[in-house]
């Protein structure tokens, strides 16, 4: 997998000056503090460029935005941190002039009930309120504590600061995003149309290219092309292939370098590509291995041409740092109400195994014959805490819409074929309601994390789109 990013956090240090503004000084070393301690990097005044590098006037606001501006590209996020009430208009107004659009945390620290005296008295936990009703007033989304008032160095903030950075890195994730669409839609997969401009009205571009032009470059390929080779070790590192045609996996070595190739020079960040029943055909493979490869490696990969399926799989990725897949949800599992099955061909990545091997397209290969289907990944998925998205484009009323939660994967058993697991999910009858009732897609993108609560902060807040969270 690739290597996480190191983030970067803008502070806001409120003060408010007939409050004891020697709390701004020790506020302002705790968050860096804090930050430091969560690995992350900040942005924030220091005592030369203001009163103990906090924001009261308006100058002082005026030269906090302009150190954003200078660091606008590496500012992931803004906290702003109240060890004292603070001056809301100065944090409101900070914000406003840096025109970072970025997500924003309102931190307050709590008083301490034998330090009420006038020297030591914070009123963060007032003051917070009233940062907030400005930052509403301004139009500045924003995302709050799970207490009213933490200390930065408390448990419960180390906790949120993760949160927050796992809502950063979707929000900046999802903003100038480009999606391949390799292949058309497959005619019997309705259930999986988009549009696309509702995607780019959201900042999301569409890449597109015909099937028949990735079979064309594969045919011009040579066997002993430095690249194909090169893919063909890789495929082999990463799977299992005892009993798999030679001539098959150079075919999926070639298609993979195709598709390498394709997403450098068109800058494509992930994709969506067209199998049912195409390649079977007329290349001879499925292309699952490559896919795997792909999400395995965080450049997540859905298959038939779900291009809303990726965007939830990448929303969980960017989140958890961690590969994501997209699954059916496919059957009950006996009577339990809050438990299913979860099942794809499959192109799941091998992050989800505890085993897995290459084998061929049990289904496909009914129609198309099993020579013709060699390139599964085929195991049970692990057992582990587990978080869904869904996105999908409201072509009707004109807005992108989704969902959002958490369960679990099971080791209950199961004997089947392909990638497969149960999992276990609250009042899942009610969710299982909620899609069907709404229209939603049969597919839905999963992740071995517990981020679903940061994707919809994400997705409801700071992109604007119409999310649920579902609950037990």
């Amino acid at each position: 997998m690739a290597t996480k990013r190191k983030m970067t956090m803008g502070i806001i240090v409120g003060n408010r000056g007939f409050f004891p503004d020697h709390l701004a000084k020790t506020g302002r070393e705790e968050m860096i503090q804090a930050l430091q301690k969560a690995g992350m990097d900040a942005v924030v005044l220091d005592p030369q460029q203001s009163k103990h590098g906090a924001v009261e006037t308006y100058e002082e606001a005026k030269t906090c935005a302009a150190l954003f501006k200078s660091k606008a590209e590496a500012i992931d996020g803004v906290i702003v941190t109240l060890p004292n009430f603070g001056d809301e208009r100065a944090i409101a107004d900070s914000l406003r002039l840096s025109r970072l659009n970025v997500p924003v945390l309102v931190q307050a620290t709590p008083d301490e009930a034998e330090k009420m005296t006038i020297t030591h008295r914070r009123d963060s936990f007032c003051g917070k309120m009233s940062a907030c009703n400005n930052l509403r007033q301004y139009g500045i989304p924003y995302s709050l504590t799970t207490l009213h008032t933490e200390a930065p160095n408390s448990l419960e903030f180390a906790k949120d600061v993760e949160w927050f950075a796992a809502v950063c890195r979707v929000v900046k994730g999802f903003r100038n995003l480009r999606i391949g669409a390799l292949g058309a839609r497959p005619t019997a997969f309705n259930t999986v149309r988009y549009s696309e401009k509702l995607l780019e009205a959201s900042g999301i571009s569409v890449e597109t290219l015909d099937l028949s032009e990735v079979l064309g470059r594969i045919s011009r390929l040579k066997d002993s092309d430095d690249a194909v080779l090169q893919k063909l070790q890789a495929i082999r590192r990463y799977v299992l292939t005892s009993g798999i045609p030679e001539a098959a996996l150079l075919k999926m070595a070639k298609l993979g370098t195709v598709v390498d190739h394709w997403m450098k020079s068109a800058h494509v960040d992930i994709s969506a590509v067209q199998c049912w029943t195409s390649l079977e055909e007329n290349l001879g493979v499925v292309p699952c291995t490559v896919m795997s490869m792909m999400s395995d490696s965080l450049l997540s990969s859905a298959c038939e041409v779900d291009v809303c399926g990726v965007l939830g799989m990448h929303a969980l990725q960017l989140a958890s740092e961690a590969p994501s897949a997209l699954l059916d949800w496919n059957n009950n599992y006996g009577g339990d109400p809050n438990k299913a099955v979860c099942f794809h061909c499959s192109n799941l990545p091998k992050h989800f195994f505890n085993e897995v091997k290459m084998d061929f397209q049990e289904i496909i290969a009914g129609s198309v014959g099993k020579e013709n289907t060699f390139g599964t990944c085929v195991g049970r998925v692990k057992a582990g805490a587990m978080s869904f998205a869904r996105f999908s484009t409201d072509d009707v009323n004109g807005k992108m819409r989704g969902y959002t939660g958490s369960g679990r994967f099971t080791d209950d058993p199961l004997q089947t074929f392909g990638g497969a697991g149960v999992v276990e999910i609250p009042a899942l009858q009610k969710l299982l309601q909620y899609t069907c009732e709404n229209g939603f897609e049969h597919h839905v993108a999963a992740n071995f994390s517990t981020v679903g609560s940061a994707v919809h902060e994400a997705a409801s807040k700071y992109l604007g789109w119409d999310m649920y969270a579902h609950q037990a």
